[in-house]
């Protein structure tokens, strides 16, 4: 996507040819700075720190933390300290794991001088297939704006509301739950995003109206719990959000305060729809709330937050009050019956079982093998 008329994807190699560049989400969107990532542990720091975030990207930048560290030292040894130091960041979003099972694979059968120039095209592998997968989703959401569309009134644009941050800065490039909306934007489709703010973070007024406002998508932040009000007085036609781990039947864990908006959207009968690469979904597991591991970060997050100061510089200050504790959940789980469908690269089926398999039968089969 484009920045100032300037193309970019989220992570890239350095003019070096070996250290990792990633954008700092923790300084948008007042400032646009880059970080070069030069070792495995600064990946993991990055990841930890939340300097990249989103589930598909979180996967990218593990498996380039990985060549950095066989550039350092490609010993079998080297090799499983960097999958544990990686895989240990964040516990939630699969793809990290997904993605540094992927380089174990490749890496593991070759001997240690190839190991190098392997683990780095294997980390640019995941990156461009990630930009594809993403591009496709967006292919298979943009006839469900469109029939939204075709039932509006002539010039009224197709309310959708989002909730944390599913577009491209979460991925390598599109986005999952953005990319329907950015091709329905540039296809002339009249659209209007309500972006919910996302707290403690605020991803979504932080992130997600950054980069629709950079495209030129016309959209409002609002509180987040904003949402069902919208929804009951209709002026909200479809949710479309991402997910950081997905079942094999289909429930889905994404940011905290995703399953409130598909009970609102359920009692209200707005389509709630999941943006879905194949990689989120962990075959291994059934049942969303028993299983799905939630991370639970600082209560800091919750207790201060981080603006523009009339000076023009970017403070930290509190919010709750002194002595008080907060605890911080980072996800929730929503249950596959909330969800009307998933939106996946190879098109929309049946939040379940039978509807992803159906979908991926090569890789459901494989996780049952």
């Amino acid at each position: 996507m484009k920045i100032n008329g300037q193309h970019y994807r989220t992570i890239w190699l350095a003019q070096d040819g070996w250290r990792v560049v990633v954008i700092d989400q923790t300084r948008l969107p007042f400032r646009f700075e880059t970080v070069a990532l030069g070792s495995a542990e600064q990946a993991a720091d990055a990841i930890r720190s939340m300097v990249v975030r989103g589930a598909p990207l979180i996967g990218a930048t593990a498996a380039y933390g990985v060549a950095l560290a066989m550039r350092a030292d490609a010993s079998g040894a080297a090799l499983e300290a960097a999958l544990a130091l990686l895989g240990g960041t964040r516990p939630t979003a699969v793809n990290l794991r997904w993605a540094l099972e992927r380089m174990r694979r490749v890496l593991a059968a070759l001997p240690a001088e190839r190991r190098s120039e392997a683990a780095y095209a294997e980390a640019a592998a995941i990156c461009d297939e990630d930009v594809a997968l993403c591009r496709a989703i967006g292919e298979h959401g943009l006839p469900l704006i469109r029939e939204i569309a075709t039932r509006k009134p002539a010039g009224q644009p197709v309310n959708i509301l989002t909730h944390c941050n599913a577009g491209w800065i979460a991925t390598v490039d599109w986005g999952t739950a953005l990319a329907p909306i950015y091709l329905a934007h540039d296809a002339g489709i009249p659209v209007h995003v309500w972006v919910d703010e996302t707290r403690p973070r605020n991803q979504g007024a932080a992130l997600t109206a950054y980069e629709l406002g950079a495209h030129g998508v016309p959209h409002t932040v609002i509180t987040d719990n904003a949402g069902g009000h919208l929804m009951q007085r209709g002026a909200v036609d479809m949710v479309i959000v991402g997910t950081d781990r997905t079942t094999a039947n289909g429930d889905v864990a994404n940011k905290i305060g995703t399953y409130l908006k598909a009970l609102a959207a359920h009692d209200n009968g707005v389509p709630f729809y999941v943006a879905l690469p194949s990689p989120t979904i962990d075959w291994s597991i059934r049942d969303g709330l028993a299983e799905i591991p939630i991370e639970e970060r600082a209560a800091r997050e919750v207790t201060h937050l981080s603006g523009l100061a009339e000076d023009g510089e970017v403070r930290p200050f509190r919010v709750v009050a002194p002595g008080s504790g907060a605890a911080n959940p980072a996800f929730d789980v929503t249950p596959a019956r909330l969800v009307t469908g998933p939106v996946t690269e190879r098109g929309v089926c049946a939040a379940s079982a039978a509807g992803l398999a159906h979908l991926f039968p090569d890789l459901a089969n494989r996780a049952t093998a």
